[in-house]
């Protein structure tokens, strides 16, 4: 079978260790076979094609929600939601291809000098695909092993750094495979390092001594949250899901663009839900803010995709702006351009969406301090908090509901590794799933099945110490990057020797 389909086969086959599968283990068998491949390669052109082949199997089938979203435009057909996933998994797959050449140019430095500097290589290029053009940042190669004691590394090394650890674990039962112990064991080292650092770092289980938060989930699916027709309905289900007030203050929830109007002004709106909370509690909900293109409000220039805190008194005391925009999702590019062929952004309406400033923290009277991310932002690797002013905990008001049955269990799989990173709590609300508490060690503490209406009653989880993460950022993961060069040049000496 010639190398390329055996990468292409291999990149489906590692997609399944990604969320809601979580086949770990069949990704690091993929790599170990990838890895074994890879000095066999003869040309630098070969190992880029190899690295792009195993690219595209590896995102066009862990992207597949993407085919979804399409489903509930009416605006272009459905079958071209495939092609979106098939092109940009042509582009995401390049970057694969450059870690694949970067590993092939250290492949006669013997096997743990060649894992070294595939995991380095990782490192830079999901990075760069985090970055270039906007980012695409999601399904990190790292967040396949959240469910091991490995991911508690994340607070050290950051997302892109755990990636590097699949790698070297993969490249472990590659050594296995050749019957190479002695690799085996260096390459199993750093593994077990990692291991042992996160069961070392993790918490205890938080109590319930923290404020009281309810969590809406109200099951509006997308065929739905628009339509004036369901208006009264989709309200009168977010208001039954909202609770009682009691002698406690707390803290509501509510989705992503909850309810389809303008809560600066329209007072109407903001009096409506005031009379669901108690005197001291709070909502925090999704929501549109217009600019206006004169001072009379007579015609709207752009809208925000904001997230809103209102008290009982119908004031809002706090907005954030969605700074990290979906392209084609929220805004389209080069719209003149591509409004011309018949293409419209996904999301209902013709207006794009003007982009936040960036992480901010928002005060919360009685509760502490509030970071906001708006669905896919959370998904981008320290850019979640305002450094200078961390906050106690990260909401993450969503919608997933266009998103298919992979799309919402992969993004809490990447928030639950921005609670590790940070060391904040995360909640999320979505309309219909999966909203969840999660503490700052990345637990789920408590969540809501996907497509299930109903509410969470928790108590906010308390936030640890600044993480190392929390405190250098990304410049950490580039750190491990060098170390791993280091040591793939001492182990090349040796083998050399």
């Amino acid at each position: 079978m010639p190398t390329p389909l055996i990468a292409l086969l291999l990149g489906l086959v590692s997609a399944l260790g990604f969320a809601p599968l979580d086949l770990w283990p069949i990704t690091l068998i993929a790599f170990a076979l990838l890895i074994h491949v890879i000095p066999r390669i003869r040309t630098a052109r070969g190992a880029l094609l190899c690295g792009w082949c195993f690219g595209l199997g590896h995102f066009t089938l862990g992207l597949n929600w993407i085919a979804t979203a399409f489903t509930y435009q009416a605006a272009m057909p459905a079958w071209l939601g495939w092609v979106a996933v098939l092109l940009l998994s042509l582009y995401l797959a390049v970057y694969p291809a450059l870690a694949v050449l970067v590993a092939w140019l250290a492949r006669r430095a013997g096997l743990v000098a060649l894992a070294l500097v595939f995991g380095a290589g990782w490192i830079v290029t999901e990075w760069l695909r985090a970055t270039m053009f906007t980012g695409f940042a999601w399904n990190p190669l790292g967040v396949t092993l959240l469910l091991l004691p490995a991911a508690g590394l994340t607070k050290l090394v950051g997302t892109y750094g755990l990636g590097a650890i699949v790698i070297l674990a993969a490249a472990t039962l590659a050594a296995l495979l050749r019957r190479s112990w002695r690799d085996a064991l260096l390459l199993a080292l750093p593994v077990l390092v990692a291991c042992g650092y996160g069961a070392a770092t993790r918490g205890p289980l938080p109590g319930q001594a923290g404020p009281l938060i309810r969590v809406v989930q109200p099951n509006i699916g997308q065929d739905q949250k628009w339509s004036p027709d369901f208006e009264s309905r989709n309200f009168d289900t977010l208001a039954g899901l909202s609770g009682t007030p009691g002698a406690q203050p707390r803290l509501v929830f509510w989705p992503e663009v909850a309810i389809p109007a303008y809560l600066e002004d329209e007072p109407g709106w903001r009096s409506t839900i005031a009379h669901l909370i108690g005197p001291r509690d709070l909502i925090l909900t999704g929501g549109i803010s217009i600019v206006w293109a004169d001072a009379g409000k007579r015609k709207v220039q752009a809208a925000h995709n904001s997230l809103f805190v209102m008290d009982a008194n119908e004031r809002l005391v706090g907005r954030y702006d969605k700074a990290h925009l979906v392209p084609y999702g929220e805004y389209l590019p080069m719209r003149p351009i591509l409004s011309a062929l018949g293409l419209s952004r996904l999301a209902p309406g013709d207006m794009d969406f003007l982009a936040g400033p960036g992480p901010r923290t928002l005060a919360l009277p009685g509760f502490g301090a509030v970071g906001g991310q708006i669905c896919y932002e959370m998904i981008f690797s320290g850019q979640v908090v305002d450094r200078a002013h961390r906050p106690n905990f990260l909401f993450n008001p969503s919608n997933d509901a266009w998103f298919g049955r992979w799309g919402p269990p992969q993004h809490l799989a990447q928030a639950r590794l921005r609670a590790i990173e940070e060391g904040l709590p995360v909640i999320r609300s979505t309309p219909t799933g999966i909203s969840a508490v999660v503490d700052g060690d990345g637990r789920l503490l408590k969540s809501l099945p996907w497509r299930t209406a109903g509410a969470i009653d928790a108590h906010l989880p308390p936030p640890h110490a600044p993480t190392p993460f929390a405190r250098f950022g990304n410049l950490l993961c580039f750190l491990f990057a060098g170390v791993l060069l280091i040591a793939a040049a001492f182990a090349s000496r040796r083998k050399a020797g």
